[in-house]
């Protein structure tokens, strides 16, 4: 799959939408305007853009707690994303979901989910849903490598390998299940691999690089439509940040970090774009769209009323 360039830019404008996205939450948090807790997907970009570039506007999405990059590469409201983790009105879900469980029906987004492996057996549910409505569209789950050893994972694929559900399944792998490293996690650390024992069709992809997300993307979607069966592709991918805001990552070392940073996606998208002929003035441009497309949503989530304000005699909102 050779995208044309314009095309491939849009993708780079929305990786870094979503990285500028993160970072701007990790300003709010240290400002004292973000409360709780958040997981970042800041080098997960690719993965995100890429997979669902290559999906239908209306195939069901599940995330999980890593999941603002999911909703973005949706092509959500950033300012609307930002407000519900503020707690303001205007958010997706009133400023009463917030990062953990934000969904938009209207975009075909079932939601993010806080519990590890939480929304494997949701999206399993929707596939079944769509294949008794006869539809053509698939479930997509995104899940991490520390959700593939919970018991929601097996009976998930099982059930959906029995009964020939239109699901795929997509892991992003980024090494480490909160602070522990697949290696020591995984009897079989290759997460693909574990599609054997249930009948299912599998696949790996560099999860750093777009082009490899969208090919494998773009081919697993393919088979789920034509043959109405589930399949499970796993992305090798890193996160660049700790597991949440507040973890100080002293299960891995800064030199690995070093090394990771060098393959950050971001990179090798506008390595990738210069070599298909889009000068560095055109991929700046494509940055500072982006950066001025976060700065104004954080304006908007910001002046937005809190959802509290909504509270009606009884605790009930009104």
């Amino acid at each position: 799959m050779q995208p044309d360039p314009e095309k491939l830019l849009s993708y780079y404008e929305r990786m870094q939408l979503i990285r500028l996205f993160e970072e701007k939450l990790a300003e709010l948090f240290a400002s004292g305007l973000l409360g709780g807790t958040s997981h970042f997907c800041i080098g997960q970009e690719a993965a995100a853009v890429g997979l669902l570039a290559a999906a239908k506007d209306t195939d069901w999405v599940v995330s999980n707690h890593r999941g603002h990059g999911h909703l973005l590469a949706r092509g959500l409201d950033p300012a609307r994303v930002m407000a519900e983790l503020l707690g303001r009105k205007s958010g997706y879900c009133g400023g009463r979901g917030g990062s953990q469980h934000m969904c938009s029906m209207e975009d075909h987004f079932l939601g993010t989910n806080g519990i590890t492996g939480g929304g494997i057996p949701i999206g399993t549910g929707a596939a079944f849903a769509l294949k008794y409505q006869n539809s053509d569209n698939v479930a997509i789950v995104f899940f991490g490598d520390g959700a593939s050893n919970q018991g929601t994972f097996h009976e998930s694929l099982n059930m959906a390998s029995l009964w020939s559900l239109p699901v795929l399944y997509v892991c992003e792998n980024n090494r480490y299940g909160m602070s522990m490293p697949v290696e020591r996690a995984c009897a079989q650390p290759r997460i693909a691999a574990r599609a054997a024992a249930y009948g299912m069709d599998a696949a790996e992809a560099d999860g750093g690089s777009l082009l490899e997300v969208l090919q494998a993307g773009t081919e697993a979607l393919k088979l789920v439509r034509e043959k109405q069966r589930p399949f499970l592709l796993e992305l090798h991918c890193y996160r660049h940040c700790g597991h949440s805001k507040n973890d100080p990552r002293v299960y891995r070392s800064r030199d690995e970090e070093s090394r990771m940073q060098e393959l950050d996606c971001l990179k090798q998208c506008e390595n990738m774009l210069l070599q298909r002929g889009l000068g560095s003035e055109a991929i700046a441009q494509a940055r500072e769209r982006a950066r001025l497309s976060i700065e104004l949503a954080a304006k908007e989530a910001l002046k937005a009323p809190y959802a509290d304000s909504d509270y009606a005699k009884g605790g009930v909102y009104a």
